[in-house]
């Protein structure tokens, strides 16, 4: 048995080997310390191997997919090694002592489950492919729990951005590759060939040309042949269900890079979890794909006007019928989930009660389908949805039909075919009833027979039916002419046999065997009729999904007074009333009410500097506005009175930063890189907003950079953008740039204390609050009158030299300084002319000599 399972590990390469014997997986050697380690079980000891016993743990079969969650939450990925042979047929194939077979019948990774206990039903399951073909980059991504697939052509500066987007559950790319740090698997090199990825995708979808689904990149193909091959291997050759591909470009959605979703929290928090995000306070779906299709418009907002028109079309039609809205919230709440119901059919791992959850899925989106139907005028997109709706008839009437109304989970024991469905079927379930009762009527005739009152016939897998009375009870049947024939002696009871219940039992049994064959048949042949209408089914649950966000979205919009966003084809940002939906979600559950601003950024006014003291909410101005532009681009109603936005083809957020030690960055490093990152690519259709830029260094650095970066932004980027800053020297720049206005958010000081009014108004802040901010923040008294005899000193030295902005407003424009070319710096003239050659002893002259040419060689 070492010998198969040693075989069996070599296979399964760095994989957690769950080895079948009996009711359990058992794991050896270093994989029982590790699932022990994580499962919390108990390692034990069997036999031994080179001299040393050899570890080893499991886990019930029954209670399997609970052990495997935590193992692959923890990181791991673990292969399944079945009996692929029964014992009696290991026997007949090699006699009493023959090993029974065992294969590797699938690898279970984070990116590749289906089960429905393994998942999160309100998130999307992403496994990722990179490819890389010179110089291009794709990425191809699939869900397995649904057949979603899609391929996003892409480039290097934009991969990050999309794999952010996508937040991926496993990322694989070649062993080659230049994203390694990207990715959780690395698989060899060939499994990402452009041709073999092309002939994978032909035959997978049985075409004999690929143009049917778009153009496809060299990149692309060697994403998806790779994505392909590594879903082909887990599942060890039985390819789960994957749709053709949907071909994305990075241009079609809103570009948001991963700081500032981060930034943001758009689907996510900082710390990962869902609550607090954006979509925790949006999100009124009241189904699991419903909130996968929500995550994923958050996270890819369109910029196509005509499309965000459509999706807001629908919202507002169950916006402003709320009887509507109510009715299909209530119809769609009592759906089972179609499409992954559909994908666990389609990977071989479905179950009765997921052809169960078809019908009762397909039969109410089919009424729901009808009643949408009867809509006078209705928008488009709801004209396109409602026929994807229906066109189920026949496999609905085939389901309803053939089950039972709550079919199990478990096929083993049979019973989810329905009475009337099949003849031979009903005629052999009524054998093995009418053999029950002949079983019932020789139980109460034995204990007649016998004078046994507690007799009982029963049964087990190993000695079948039987006759079972207490020990003290048993004489009677011992004897040699009393018919019975002793099976079995245990503690406390005595088991026996009969001539009469062996043929009973044997009707019985064989009557159940062929009964099981065949619901097994059907199961089969259900299961097959609802494949082959695997397409229309998916389009159906995309379609229910849809419906679910509109309706969620217009519930959101009635439930906090969010109205319609104006989109506009000229760039501005007007926002009347403006709200951060989480902070006001947060406030309110503290009885609390937000206080609304508005923003208007146009043509003349484009770039804000905010100022005000900390504490005050320019973090919150800046990212609500943001938050307001991803939410009108996804297609949602807005928190606010009034909106009209021109669309935003860039979004950035540079709030807020801190420290990534694995890759030796500083706060500061961090926040000059995202700044990098904006200058470099925001464009006159992008929105930025920008914290505090230049805080973490000395600061006359610190202006210098935000001077430099605002003037960047409005004479090179040219984008709409929010700026705040505690650089009160930075107003200055309004006098010099035409499209700079400048804001404060208002605070005041009353009887000593500050009082925050977090309202924004036009003008400079006329102090910082520092002190009174340290006050609130619990800073001890003397440490505060410390503070103030200190700022009264500095302040005074202001006054006298013209403070820290001295001589800035002699400075040229941002233009004329870029067009500046800096002086190149001769290193080895600056060198030689430090030297002191009067001063210089013989061996040191030899030194300088050896310096100077070690620097010429450099240069």
């Amino acid at each position: 048995m070492m010998a198969q399972y040693l075989a069996l590990k070599a296979d399964a390469e760095d994989c957690l080997l769950f080895y079948r014997m009996g009711d359990f997986f058992e794991m050896f050697f270093e994989d029982a310390k590790i699932a022990a380690a994580v499962l919390d079980i108990a390692l034990t000891a069997r036999g031994e191997h080179d001299g040393a016993p050899i570890p080893m743990c499991g886990v019930p079969i029954h209670a399997a997919e609970g052990y495997l969650a935590r193992l692959i939450k923890a990181g791991h990925r673990v292969a399944i090694a079945e009996q692929t042979e029964s014992p009696a047929d290991a026997k007949a194939r090699m006699g009493s002592k023959a090993l029974v077979s065992r294969a590797i019948i699938r690898v279970v990774t984070a990116g590749t489950l289906t089960e429905e206990a393994l998942l999160d039903a309100r998130t999307a399951n992403w496994c990722v492919a990179i490819g890389e073909v010179a110089g291009g980059v794709a990425i191809a991504a699939a869900d397995v729990s649904t057949g979603r697939f899609e391929l996003i052509e892409t480039d290097a500066a934009g991969l990050g951005a999309e794999l952010a987007r996508l937040a991926p559950a496993e990322t694989i790319a070649s062993e080659t590759s230049a994203y390694t740090e990207a990715t959780t698997t690395l698989r060899p090199r060939s499994e990402f060939d452009t041709a073999a990825g092309e002939a994978r995708l032909k035959a997978l979808f049985g075409v004999a040309t690929l143009d049917g689904f778009g153009q496809f990149s060299r990149a692309g193909l060697a994403a998806a042949g790779g994505l392909v091959a590594y879903l082909d291997h887990t599942a060890k050759g039985a390819l789960p269900f994957l749709r053709p591909p949907r071909l994305l470009q990075a241009a079609q959605q809103m570009a948001i890079d991963g700081a500032t979703r981060e930034s943001l929290e758009l689907t996510a928090t900082a710390s990962g979890a869902r609550k607090g995000s954006l979509l925790d306070a949006v999100d009124r779906t009241v189904t699991g794909a419903g909130a996968r299709a929500l995550a994923a418009d958050i996270g890819a907002p369109l910029v196509d006007r005509a499309r965000i028109e459509a999706r807001l079309d629908l919202v507002q039609l169950l916006h402003d019928d709320s009887g509507l809205r109510e009715a299909l919230r209530s119809t769609l709440r009592s759906l089972p989930d179609v499409g992954r119901a559909l994908g666990r059919l389609a990977a071989g791992r479905g179950s009765p009660r997921d052809l169960g959850q078809l019908r009762d899925g397909l039969d109410g989106a089919w009424k729901l389908g009808e009643r949408l139907d009867k809509i006078d005028q209705p928008p488009a997109l709801l004209a396109d949805l409602a026929p994807q709706l229906r066109g189920h008839g026949g496999l609905i009437d085939l389901l309803a039909r053939a089950l039972v109304p709550s079919p199990p989970i478990d096929a083993s024991a049979g019973g989810y075919i329905a009475e009337g469905y099949d003849a031979a079927l009903d005629d052999l379930r009524d054998a093995g009833a009418g053999g029950r009762r002949a079983i019932a009527a020789l139980e109460a005739e034995f204990r007649t027979q016998t004078g046994v009152s507690v007799l009982k016939i029963r049964h087990n897998g190993v000695l079948g039916y039987h006759i079972e009375v207490p020990a003290r009870a048993a004489d009677p049947l011992m004897k040699a002419d009393s018919g019975f024939t002793h099976r079995q002696t245990l503690a406390g009871v005595v088991r026996f046999n009969a001539p009469a219940l062996h043929d009973v039992a044997m009707k019985v049994t064989q009557a159940g065997a062929h009964a099981l064959a065949a619901e097994a048949a059907h199961l089969e042949d259900l299961t097959a009729a609802a494949l082959d209408r695997r397409e229309p089914i998916a389009a159906t649950a995309d379609a229910l999904a849809r419906l679910d966000v509109a309706a969620g979205l217009a519930e959101r919009a009635a439930e906090g007074g969010w109205v319609r966003p104006a989109l506009v084809e000229h760039s501005c940002f007007e926002i009347e009333g403006g709200r951060h939906p989480v902070v006001e979600n947060a406030l309110a559950a503290r009885g609390e009410r937000f206080v609304a601003n508005d923003c208007k950024l146009s043509e003349d006014s484009r770039l804000w500097l905010v100022t005000g003291p900390n504490m005050g909410g320019k973090s919150t101005f800046l990212r609500q506005n943001a938050l307001i532009a991803v939410l009108a681009q996804a297609g949602a109603y807005v928190p606010a009175t009034a909106a009209t936005l021109g669309l935003v083809d860039r979004l950035f957020s540079r709030v807020g930063a801190s420290d990534n030690l694995a890759r030796g960055r500083s706060t500061f490093m961090v926040e000059m890189v995202e700044t990098a990152a904006i200058l470099a690519q925001a464009t006159p259709q992008s929105f930025v907003i920008l914290d505090e830029v230049g805080r973490g260094t000395s600061t006359y650095d610190g202006l210098a950079i935000a001077w430099a970066v605002v003037e960047a932004i409005h004479e090179d980027n040219r984008c709409r953008c929010l700026f705040a800053t505690h650089y009160h020297e930075l107003t200055r720049l309004a006098e010099r740039c035409e499209a700079l206005t400048l804001h404060h958010v208002r605070a005041r000081e009353w009887k000593g204390e500050l009082v925050l009014l977090h309202e924004v108004s036009e003008g400079p802040a006329d102090r910082s609050y520092g002190l009174a901010v340290a006050r609130l923040a619990g800073l001890p008294p003397v440490t505060i009158a410390r503070a103030k005899a200190v700022l009264a000193k500095l302040e005074a030295g202001r006054a006298k030299t013209g403070g820290l902005a001295a001589g800035l407003d002699d400075l040229p424009l941002f233009a004329a300084m870029a067009a500046e070319v800096e002086e190149e710096v001769d290193t080895l003239k600056a060198e030689v002319e430090k030297i002191d050659v009067d001063a210089l002893t013989p061996r040191e002259a030899l030194e300088v000599l050896y310096r100077l040419k070690a620097i010429a060689k450099e240069s």
